[in-house]
Protein backbone atom coordinates (compact mmCIF):
# COMPACT_ATOMS: atom_id res chain seq x y z
CA UNK A 1 0.00 0.00 0.00
CA UNK A 2 1.94 3.11 -1.49
CA UNK A 3 -0.98 5.85 0.22
CA UNK A 4 0.29 7.13 3.29
CA UNK A 5 -2.67 9.22 4.12
CA UNK A 6 -4.44 12.25 2.13
CA UNK A 7 -6.23 15.55 3.22
CA UNK A 8 -8.53 17.93 1.74
CA UNK A 9 -7.36 21.56 2.50
CA UNK A 10 -8.32 25.47 0.82
CA UNK A 11 -6.23 27.57 -0.79
CA UNK A 12 -7.18 31.40 0.44
CA UNK A 13 -3.99 33.47 0.38
CA UNK A 14 -5.23 35.92 2.72
CA UNK A 15 -4.53 33.30 5.48
CA UNK A 16 -0.90 33.65 4.61
CA UNK A 17 0.18 36.58 7.63
CA UNK A 18 2.26 38.17 4.67
CA UNK A 19 -0.70 38.45 2.16
CA UNK A 20 -3.58 38.89 5.20
CA UNK A 21 -1.52 41.56 7.49
CA UNK A 22 -3.90 40.63 9.98
CA UNK A 23 -7.32 39.32 8.47
CA UNK A 24 -5.93 35.48 8.48
CA UNK A 25 -6.68 35.75 12.08
CA UNK A 26 -10.51 35.65 11.13
CA UNK A 27 -9.87 32.44 9.99
CA UNK A 28 -7.22 31.12 12.75
CA UNK A 29 -9.58 27.95 12.56
CA UNK A 30 -8.19 27.00 9.33
CA UNK A 31 -4.97 28.16 9.97
CA UNK A 32 -4.69 25.59 13.02
CA UNK A 33 -6.27 22.97 11.41
CA UNK A 34 -3.50 23.33 8.52
CA UNK A 35 -1.01 23.30 10.60
CA UNK A 36 -1.79 20.16 12.14
CA UNK A 37 -2.24 18.50 8.61
CA UNK A 38 1.59 19.54 8.09
CA UNK A 39 2.36 18.45 11.11
CA UNK A 40 1.20 14.80 10.54
CA UNK A 41 2.52 14.88 6.33
CA UNK A 42 6.11 15.42 8.13
CA UNK A 43 5.27 12.72 10.55
CA UNK A 44 4.32 10.60 7.70
CA UNK A 45 7.72 10.89 5.92
CA UNK A 46 6.09 10.70 2.42
CA UNK A 47 8.39 10.06 -0.91
CA UNK A 48 6.15 11.84 -3.17
CA UNK A 49 3.32 14.61 -2.16
CA UNK A 50 1.02 14.59 -4.77
CA UNK A 51 -0.92 17.84 -4.85
CA UNK A 52 -4.07 18.24 -7.11
CA UNK A 53 -5.44 22.02 -7.77
CA UNK A 54 -8.10 23.77 -9.10
CA UNK A 55 -5.69 26.22 -10.20
CA UNK A 56 -3.13 24.22 -12.60
CA UNK A 57 -3.52 23.69 -15.73
CA UNK A 58 -7.00 22.58 -16.69
CA UNK A 59 -8.33 20.76 -19.71
CA UNK A 60 -12.43 19.90 -20.30
CA UNK A 61 -10.91 16.33 -20.92
CA UNK A 62 -7.81 16.00 -19.99
CA UNK A 63 -5.81 15.93 -16.64
CA UNK A 64 -2.34 17.72 -16.73
CA UNK A 65 0.78 16.59 -14.50
CA UNK A 66 3.09 19.16 -14.27
CA UNK A 67 5.87 18.27 -16.30
CA UNK A 68 9.98 18.62 -15.73
CA UNK A 69 12.17 18.29 -12.76
CA UNK A 70 11.62 21.42 -10.65
CA UNK A 71 9.35 24.02 -10.28
CA UNK A 72 8.94 27.38 -8.73
CA UNK A 73 6.41 29.86 -7.56
CA UNK A 74 6.17 32.86 -5.51
CA UNK A 75 2.85 35.12 -4.20
CA UNK A 76 3.63 38.22 -5.93
CA UNK A 77 -0.02 38.58 -7.21
CA UNK A 78 -1.04 38.71 -4.15
CA UNK A 79 1.83 41.23 -3.02
CA UNK A 80 3.59 38.93 -1.33
CA UNK A 81 6.58 38.46 -3.52
CA UNK A 82 8.72 37.39 -0.83
CA UNK A 83 6.47 33.89 0.16
CA UNK A 84 8.74 32.04 -2.71
CA UNK A 85 9.72 28.49 -2.88
CA UNK A 86 11.14 25.66 -5.39
CA UNK A 87 10.01 22.21 -4.82
CA UNK A 88 11.46 19.21 -6.92
CA UNK A 89 8.96 17.10 -9.13
CA UNK A 90 8.57 13.22 -9.06
CA UNK A 91 9.61 12.56 -12.58
CA UNK A 92 9.51 8.79 -12.60
CA UNK A 93 6.53 8.84 -11.04
CA UNK A 94 4.50 11.55 -13.09
CA UNK A 95 5.87 8.99 -16.26
CA UNK A 96 4.37 6.25 -14.54
CA UNK A 97 0.82 7.70 -13.71
CA UNK A 98 1.05 8.53 -17.57
CA UNK A 99 1.81 5.05 -18.77
CA UNK A 100 -0.63 3.64 -16.63
CA UNK A 101 -3.32 6.05 -17.44
CA UNK A 102 -3.06 5.68 -21.36
CA UNK A 103 -3.63 2.17 -20.83
CA UNK A 104 -6.38 2.20 -18.79
CA UNK A 105 -7.83 4.34 -21.68
CA UNK A 106 -8.08 7.67 -18.88
CA UNK A 107 -6.57 10.98 -20.86
CA UNK A 108 -3.85 12.20 -18.46
CA UNK A 109 -0.47 13.15 -18.92
CA UNK A 110 2.45 16.20 -19.17
CA UNK A 111 1.60 17.51 -22.31
CA UNK A 112 -0.06 20.89 -22.88
CA UNK A 113 1.82 23.04 -20.17
CA UNK A 114 0.72 26.55 -20.37
CA UNK A 115 2.34 28.05 -17.14
CA UNK A 116 4.95 26.23 -15.15
CA UNK A 117 5.17 28.85 -12.37
CA UNK A 118 3.43 27.22 -9.27
CA UNK A 119 -0.57 28.37 -8.72
CA UNK A 120 -1.73 29.62 -5.57
CA UNK A 121 -3.68 26.14 -5.44
CA UNK A 122 -0.18 24.49 -4.58
CA UNK A 123 1.86 26.93 -3.02
CA UNK A 124 -0.95 27.10 -0.23
CA UNK A 125 -0.38 23.94 0.98
CA UNK A 126 3.20 24.31 0.24
CA UNK A 127 3.49 26.74 2.37
CA UNK A 128 2.26 25.01 5.40
CA UNK A 129 4.62 21.61 4.70
CA UNK A 130 7.52 24.37 4.24
CA UNK A 131 6.81 25.78 7.60
CA UNK A 132 6.18 22.68 9.30
CA UNK A 133 9.76 21.55 8.20
CA UNK A 134 9.21 19.28 5.34
CA UNK A 135 12.57 18.28 3.70
CA UNK A 136 11.90 19.97 0.32
CA UNK A 137 15.60 18.50 -0.67
CA UNK A 138 14.24 14.93 0.13
CA UNK A 139 10.72 15.17 -0.52
CA UNK A 140 9.50 15.20 -3.95
CA UNK A 141 6.21 16.63 -5.20
CA UNK A 142 3.92 15.66 -8.20
CA UNK A 143 1.26 19.06 -9.21
CA UNK A 144 -2.17 17.52 -10.49
CA UNK A 145 -4.77 19.76 -12.69
CA UNK A 146 -8.73 18.75 -12.89
CA UNK A 147 -10.71 18.50 -15.63
CA UNK A 148 -13.89 18.52 -17.32
CA UNK A 149 -14.59 14.89 -17.20
CA UNK A 150 -16.93 13.29 -14.79
CA UNK A 151 -17.16 11.69 -11.61
CA UNK A 152 -16.11 8.25 -12.27
CA UNK A 153 -13.35 9.34 -14.67
CA UNK A 154 -11.97 11.68 -11.71
CA UNK A 155 -12.25 8.64 -9.50
CA UNK A 156 -10.48 6.35 -11.74
CA UNK A 157 -7.78 8.79 -12.34
CA UNK A 158 -7.33 8.81 -8.23
CA UNK A 159 -6.88 4.76 -8.88
CA UNK A 160 -4.45 4.82 -11.54
CA UNK A 161 -2.33 7.24 -9.09
CA UNK A 162 -2.07 4.92 -6.48
CA UNK A 163 -2.04 2.30 -8.92
CA UNK A 164 1.55 3.87 -10.29
CA UNK A 165 3.14 5.02 -6.78
CA UNK A 166 2.43 1.29 -5.58
CA UNK A 167 4.00 0.04 -8.70
CA UNK A 168 7.50 2.38 -8.05
CA UNK A 169 7.10 1.50 -4.45
CA UNK A 170 6.26 5.23 -3.79
CA UNK A 171 5.42 6.23 -0.25
CA UNK A 172 2.91 8.82 -1.41
CA UNK A 173 0.79 11.64 0.67
CA UNK A 174 -2.61 12.88 -1.26
CA UNK A 175 -3.48 16.80 -0.85
CA UNK A 176 -6.69 17.76 -2.42
CA UNK A 177 -6.51 21.33 -2.78
CA UNK A 178 -9.57 23.69 -3.21
CA UNK A 179 -12.14 25.88 -1.57
CA UNK A 180 -16.19 25.30 -1.42
CA UNK A 181 -18.39 27.39 -2.28
CA UNK A 182 -18.05 31.15 -3.48
CA UNK A 183 -21.47 32.40 -2.62
CA UNK A 184 -22.19 32.09 1.12
CA UNK A 185 -22.72 36.00 1.84
CA UNK A 186 -24.29 38.80 0.19
CA UNK A 187 -21.89 40.91 1.13
CA UNK A 188 -18.31 38.30 0.06
CA UNK A 189 -16.99 39.01 -2.91
CA UNK A 190 -19.06 36.35 -5.08
CA UNK A 191 -22.49 37.04 -3.45
CA UNK A 192 -24.43 34.81 -2.03
CA UNK A 193 -26.80 32.30 -3.27
CA UNK A 194 -28.56 29.65 -1.46
CA UNK A 195 -27.00 26.32 -2.94
CA UNK A 196 -23.79 28.04 -1.19
CA UNK A 197 -24.31 26.95 2.34
CA UNK A 198 -26.19 23.78 1.12
CA UNK A 199 -23.54 22.67 -0.77
CA UNK A 200 -20.39 23.08 1.70
CA UNK A 201 -23.17 21.29 4.41
CA UNK A 202 -23.28 18.11 2.35
CA UNK A 203 -19.52 17.92 1.34
CA UNK A 204 -18.35 18.67 4.91
CA UNK A 205 -20.43 15.78 6.18
CA UNK A 206 -19.84 13.58 3.08
CA UNK A 207 -16.20 14.14 3.33
CA UNK A 208 -16.33 13.61 7.46
CA UNK A 209 -17.93 10.62 7.16
CA UNK A 210 -15.37 9.57 4.74
CA UNK A 211 -19.04 8.69 2.12
CA UNK A 212 -17.21 9.07 -1.03
CA UNK A 213 -20.43 7.54 -3.23
CA UNK A 214 -22.66 10.61 -1.91
CA UNK A 215 -19.71 12.63 -1.97
CA UNK A 216 -19.85 11.41 -5.97
CA UNK A 217 -23.23 11.81 -6.63
CA UNK A 218 -23.83 15.00 -5.28
CA UNK A 219 -27.01 16.89 -6.81
CA UNK A 220 -25.24 18.17 -10.00
CA UNK A 221 -27.61 21.31 -9.89
CA UNK A 222 -26.66 22.22 -6.24
CA UNK A 223 -22.58 22.07 -7.19
CA UNK A 224 -23.30 24.05 -10.60
CA UNK A 225 -24.68 26.69 -8.75
CA UNK A 226 -22.62 26.91 -5.81
CA UNK A 227 -19.25 28.29 -7.37
CA UNK A 228 -17.32 25.68 -6.01
CA UNK A 229 -13.77 25.03 -7.05
CA UNK A 230 -12.45 21.93 -5.00
CA UNK A 231 -14.97 18.78 -5.78
CA UNK A 232 -13.07 17.41 -8.28
CA UNK A 233 -10.31 17.54 -6.70
CA UNK A 234 -11.85 15.50 -3.61
CA UNK A 235 -13.16 13.03 -6.57
CA UNK A 236 -9.49 12.57 -7.37
CA UNK A 237 -8.40 11.81 -3.83
CA UNK A 238 -11.41 9.49 -3.29
CA UNK A 239 -10.30 7.50 -6.16
CA UNK A 240 -6.40 7.25 -4.62
CA UNK A 241 -7.93 5.66 -1.24
CA UNK A 242 -10.17 3.25 -3.34
CA UNK A 243 -10.83 -0.42 -1.47
CA UNK A 244 -9.18 0.92 1.56
CA UNK A 245 -10.49 1.89 5.36
CA UNK A 246 -9.95 5.43 6.04
CA UNK A 247 -10.45 7.13 9.38
CA UNK A 248 -12.04 10.68 8.43
CA UNK A 249 -11.08 13.71 10.88
CA UNK A 250 -12.81 17.23 10.37
CA UNK A 251 -11.00 19.59 11.84
CA UNK A 252 -12.45 23.12 10.81
CA UNK A 253 -14.58 24.67 8.21
CA UNK A 254 -14.87 28.17 8.38
CA UNK A 255 -16.98 30.38 5.60
CA UNK A 256 -15.54 33.84 7.32
CA UNK A 257 -15.24 35.98 3.98
CA UNK A 258 -17.82 34.68 2.39
CA UNK A 259 -15.82 31.66 0.75
CA UNK A 260 -15.74 28.42 2.18
CA UNK A 261 -12.62 26.79 3.65
CA UNK A 262 -12.62 23.22 4.94
CA UNK A 263 -10.01 20.69 6.01
CA UNK A 264 -10.32 16.99 6.69
CA UNK A 265 -8.00 14.62 7.71
CA UNK A 266 -7.88 10.81 6.41
CA UNK A 267 -5.59 8.35 7.91
CA UNK A 268 -5.46 5.15 6.13
CA UNK A 269 -5.66 1.95 7.56
CA UNK A 270 -6.40 -1.64 6.12
CA UNK A 271 -7.81 -2.50 2.81
CA UNK A 272 -11.17 -2.91 2.69
CA UNK A 273 -13.55 -4.13 -0.44
CA UNK A 274 -16.33 -3.29 0.10
CA UNK A 275 -15.07 0.17 0.26
CA UNK A 276 -15.26 -0.12 -4.12
CA UNK A 277 -16.92 3.22 -4.30
CA UNK A 278 -16.65 2.94 -8.55
CA UNK A 279 -18.87 -0.20 -8.54
CA UNK A 280 -21.31 1.74 -6.45
CA UNK A 281 -21.37 4.46 -8.38
CA UNK A 282 -21.85 2.57 -11.86
CA UNK A 283 -24.78 0.55 -9.92
CA UNK A 284 -26.07 4.24 -8.66
CA UNK A 285 -26.14 5.60 -12.43
CA UNK A 286 -27.79 2.52 -13.91
CA UNK A 287 -30.79 2.98 -11.14
CA UNK A 288 -30.84 6.26 -11.67
CA UNK A 289 -30.64 5.72 -15.72
CA UNK A 290 -33.91 3.25 -15.99
CA UNK A 291 -35.64 5.68 -13.10
CA UNK A 292 -34.99 8.75 -15.62
CA UNK A 293 -36.13 6.53 -18.77
CA UNK A 294 -39.73 5.12 -16.94
CA UNK A 295 -40.30 8.83 -16.05
CA UNK A 296 -39.77 10.19 -19.63
CA UNK A 297 -43.14 11.43 -21.44
CA UNK A 298 -44.15 10.95 -24.94
CA UNK A 299 -41.97 13.95 -26.51
CA UNK A 300 -38.88 13.14 -24.69
CA UNK A 301 -39.11 9.19 -25.54
CA UNK A 302 -39.55 10.36 -29.18
CA UNK A 303 -36.22 12.28 -28.82
CA UNK A 304 -34.38 9.52 -27.10
CA UNK A 305 -35.36 7.08 -29.36
CA UNK A 306 -34.39 9.08 -32.48
CA UNK A 307 -30.64 9.43 -30.84
CA UNK A 308 -30.35 5.89 -29.48
CA UNK A 309 -31.06 4.27 -33.22
CA UNK A 310 -29.22 7.44 -35.18
CA UNK A 311 -26.15 7.04 -32.72
CA UNK A 312 -26.32 3.29 -32.88
CA UNK A 313 -27.14 2.70 -36.70
CA UNK A 314 -25.59 6.30 -38.31
CA UNK A 315 -29.49 6.21 -39.90
CA UNK A 316 -32.46 8.34 -39.14
CA UNK A 317 -35.66 6.38 -37.53
CA UNK A 318 -38.96 6.35 -38.76
CA UNK A 319 -41.55 7.38 -36.40
CA UNK A 320 -43.61 5.14 -34.19
CA UNK A 321 -46.87 4.13 -34.57
CA UNK A 322 -47.95 4.83 -31.15
CA UNK A 323 -47.88 8.12 -31.32
CA UNK A 324 -50.26 10.42 -29.36
CA UNK A 325 -52.32 13.23 -31.57
CA UNK A 326 -50.40 16.07 -29.67
CA UNK A 327 -47.34 14.96 -31.49
CA UNK A 328 -48.53 14.09 -35.13
CA UNK A 329 -51.23 16.68 -35.60
CA UNK A 330 -49.05 20.21 -34.43
CA UNK A 331 -46.58 21.96 -36.15
CA UNK A 332 -44.20 23.81 -33.86
CA UNK A 333 -40.02 25.22 -33.64
CA UNK A 334 -38.73 22.54 -31.01
CA UNK A 335 -35.23 22.48 -29.37
CA UNK A 336 -33.87 19.06 -28.17
CA UNK A 337 -31.49 19.75 -25.13
CA UNK A 338 -28.88 16.88 -24.16
CA UNK A 339 -27.05 16.42 -21.00
CA UNK A 340 -23.95 14.55 -19.64
CA UNK A 341 -22.83 14.51 -15.92
CA UNK A 342 -24.52 17.78 -15.26
CA UNK A 343 -23.19 19.70 -18.48
CA UNK A 344 -24.76 20.69 -22.05
CA UNK A 345 -23.96 17.83 -24.11
CA UNK A 346 -25.69 19.13 -27.53
CA UNK A 347 -28.64 21.50 -28.02
CA UNK A 348 -30.46 22.15 -31.79
CA UNK A 349 -33.55 23.50 -32.47
CA UNK A 350 -36.05 24.85 -34.74
CA UNK A 351 -37.73 28.34 -34.08
CA UNK A 352 -40.47 27.83 -36.36
CA UNK A 353 -42.04 24.52 -37.41
CA UNK A 354 -39.64 23.41 -40.48
CA UNK A 355 -41.72 19.27 -40.79
CA UNK A 356 -45.16 18.28 -41.63
CA UNK A 357 -45.60 17.37 -37.45
CA UNK A 358 -43.84 18.08 -34.07
CA UNK A 359 -43.21 14.36 -34.07
CA UNK A 360 -41.21 15.07 -37.12
CA UNK A 361 -39.41 18.53 -35.67
CA UNK A 362 -38.28 15.91 -32.66
CA UNK A 363 -36.86 13.38 -34.64
CA UNK A 364 -34.45 15.07 -36.75
CA UNK A 365 -33.82 17.84 -33.64
CA UNK A 366 -32.61 14.73 -31.99
CA UNK A 367 -30.19 13.96 -34.27
CA UNK A 368 -28.87 16.90 -35.13
CA UNK A 369 -28.16 17.82 -31.25
CA UNK A 370 -26.22 14.81 -30.71
CA UNK A 371 -24.42 14.85 -34.27
CA UNK A 372 -24.71 18.50 -35.53
CA UNK A 373 -23.87 21.02 -32.63
CA UNK A 374 -20.68 22.37 -33.29
CA UNK A 375 -19.63 22.81 -29.98
CA UNK A 376 -19.36 19.45 -28.99
CA UNK A 377 -18.17 16.16 -30.87
CA UNK A 378 -20.84 13.64 -31.77
CA UNK A 379 -22.89 11.20 -28.84
CA UNK A 380 -21.12 7.98 -29.43
CA UNK A 381 -22.98 4.40 -28.29
CA UNK A 382 -21.25 4.38 -25.08
CA UNK A 383 -22.62 7.97 -23.59
CA UNK A 384 -25.97 6.93 -24.71
CA UNK A 385 -26.94 6.04 -20.54
CA UNK A 386 -25.86 8.50 -19.56
CA UNK A 387 -27.66 11.38 -21.35
CA UNK A 388 -30.78 13.24 -20.12
CA UNK A 389 -32.88 15.16 -22.42
CA UNK A 390 -35.20 18.02 -22.37
CA UNK A 391 -37.89 18.81 -25.21
CA UNK A 392 -39.06 22.91 -25.42
CA UNK A 393 -41.56 23.03 -27.85
CA UNK A 394 -41.65 27.17 -28.90
CA UNK A 395 -44.75 29.02 -28.94
CA UNK A 396 -45.37 31.95 -31.57
CA UNK A 397 -42.26 33.91 -31.21
CA UNK A 398 -43.54 37.81 -29.90
CA UNK A 399 -41.89 41.07 -31.71
CA UNK A 400 -41.14 43.31 -28.11
CA UNK A 401 -39.91 47.05 -27.92
CA UNK A 402 -38.74 47.10 -23.97
CA UNK A 403 -36.96 44.64 -22.28
CA UNK A 404 -38.59 44.94 -19.28
CA UNK A 405 -41.60 42.64 -20.97
CA UNK A 406 -39.26 39.73 -20.90
CA UNK A 407 -38.65 37.42 -17.90
CA UNK A 408 -35.71 35.30 -17.90
CA UNK A 409 -37.34 32.35 -16.31
CA UNK A 410 -40.65 32.42 -18.62
CA UNK A 411 -39.57 33.93 -21.71
CA UNK A 412 -36.96 32.61 -24.20
CA UNK A 413 -35.42 35.55 -26.38
CA UNK A 414 -34.65 35.95 -29.99
CA UNK A 415 -32.34 38.57 -30.64
CA UNK A 416 -31.77 39.73 -34.59
CA UNK A 417 -29.06 42.09 -36.50
CA UNK A 418 -29.60 42.09 -39.96
CA UNK A 419 -29.32 38.63 -41.31
CA UNK A 420 -27.44 37.50 -37.49
CA UNK A 421 -30.58 35.79 -35.12
CA UNK A 422 -29.75 34.21 -32.10
CA UNK A 423 -32.02 32.63 -29.91
CA UNK A 424 -31.67 31.27 -26.19
CA UNK A 425 -34.36 29.32 -23.88
CA UNK A 426 -35.92 30.38 -20.95
CA UNK A 427 -35.59 29.21 -17.53
CA UNK A 428 -31.86 28.05 -18.00
CA UNK A 429 -29.32 27.15 -15.03
CA UNK A 430 -26.80 30.54 -14.11
CA UNK A 431 -28.89 32.87 -16.78
CA UNK A 432 -30.63 34.59 -14.01
CA UNK A 433 -30.91 37.98 -15.65
CA UNK A 434 -32.66 39.56 -18.68
CA UNK A 435 -29.37 41.40 -19.25
CA UNK A 436 -27.48 37.94 -19.43
CA UNK A 437 -30.03 36.09 -21.71
CA UNK A 438 -29.57 39.11 -23.97
CA UNK A 439 -25.95 38.84 -24.36
CA UNK A 440 -25.85 35.26 -24.43
CA UNK A 441 -28.00 34.97 -27.48
CA UNK A 442 -25.84 37.67 -29.28
CA UNK A 443 -23.17 36.00 -28.85
CA UNK A 444 -24.63 32.87 -30.02
CA UNK A 445 -25.15 35.01 -33.38
CA UNK A 446 -21.96 36.40 -33.39
CA UNK A 447 -23.31 40.22 -32.79
CA UNK A 448 -21.39 42.23 -30.75
CA UNK A 449 -22.01 43.42 -27.30
CA UNK A 450 -22.72 46.89 -28.56
CA UNK A 451 -24.78 46.25 -31.54
CA UNK A 452 -28.49 47.10 -31.38
CA UNK A 453 -30.98 44.16 -32.17
CA UNK A 454 -34.25 43.64 -32.74
CA UNK A 455 -36.13 41.73 -30.01
CA UNK A 456 -38.84 38.59 -29.86
CA UNK A 457 -40.14 36.88 -26.36
CA UNK A 458 -41.28 33.27 -27.01
CA UNK A 459 -42.96 31.02 -24.62
CA UNK A 460 -41.84 27.13 -24.32
CA UNK A 461 -43.34 23.70 -23.00
CA UNK A 462 -40.70 22.06 -21.49
CA UNK A 463 -40.75 18.22 -21.55
CA UNK A 464 -37.90 16.05 -19.15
Amino acid sequence: MSILGAAVVPHPPIILPEVGHGEEQKISATTKAYETIARRVVELNPDTVIITSPHSVMYADYFHISPGEQASGNMAQFRAPQVALTVNYDVDLAKKISDVASSAGVPAGTLGERNSSLDHGTMIPLRFLQLAGLDFDRVKFLRIGLSGLSAAIHYKFGQLIARASDELGRRIFFVASGDLSHKLKSDGPYGFIKEGPVFDSQVMENLSGADFLKLLTMDEKICNRAAECGLRSFWIMSGALDRLNVIAQRLSYEGTFGVGYGIVNFAVGAENSSRNFDEQLAKFKHCESIKRKASEDDFVKLARYSLEHFVKTHQPATLPNDLPDELLNRRAGAFVSLHKDGNLRGCIGTIMATQNSLAEEILYNAISACSRDPRFSPVTVDELDDIEYSVDVLGEPERIFDVKDLDVKRYGVIVENGGRRGLLLPDLEGVDTVAEQIAIAKRKAGIRAEEKVALWRFEVIRHH
